[in-house]
């Protein structure tokens, strides 16, 4: 009983968030939760999350199927990097300016209050 006690404090250290934003998009909501871990040190918690309805007529189903992925500060720049060229990429091959969407849409970004963003938190 002691060991599960030990678990769950851990468990429950873990989970210190210090900043969230919530990113709407389609079907789908990403989560990037910056978190302390017990040892005080910060990382990014990635979620997406996304609403499934079973198909029963009689009676359908509302889930939400999740996926994460937790990000290290010593992965940050590797990872930006990678990122970066996998939407140079995409852009190049579909033709549109990666600089000039980011810069779009850092002008047009919205505060929450403006969009009627809601804050949820769920517990994986």
């Amino acid at each position: 009983m002691e060991e599960l006690k030990k678990k769950s404090t851990t468990i429950e250290n873990d989970k210190e968030i210090v900043f969230s934003k919530a990113i709407k998009a389609g079907k789908r909501i990403y989560y990037l939760d910056v978190k302390k871990n017990r040892k005080e040190e910060m990382f990014i918690a990635i979620t997406e999350s996304k609403k499934v309805v079973s198909l029963d007529k009689d009676d359908p189903q509302v889930n939400f199927e999740k996926h994460k992925i937790f990000l290290y500060k010593e992965d940050f720049e590797k990872f930006m990097h990678g990122l970066q060229q996998a939407i140079d990429f995409i852009g190049h091959e579909q033709g549109f300016n990666t600089e000039e969407n980011h810069q779009e849409a850092l002008t047009t970004e919205k505060t929450p209050q403006q969009d009627g963003e809601i804050k949820i938190d769920i517990d994986f």
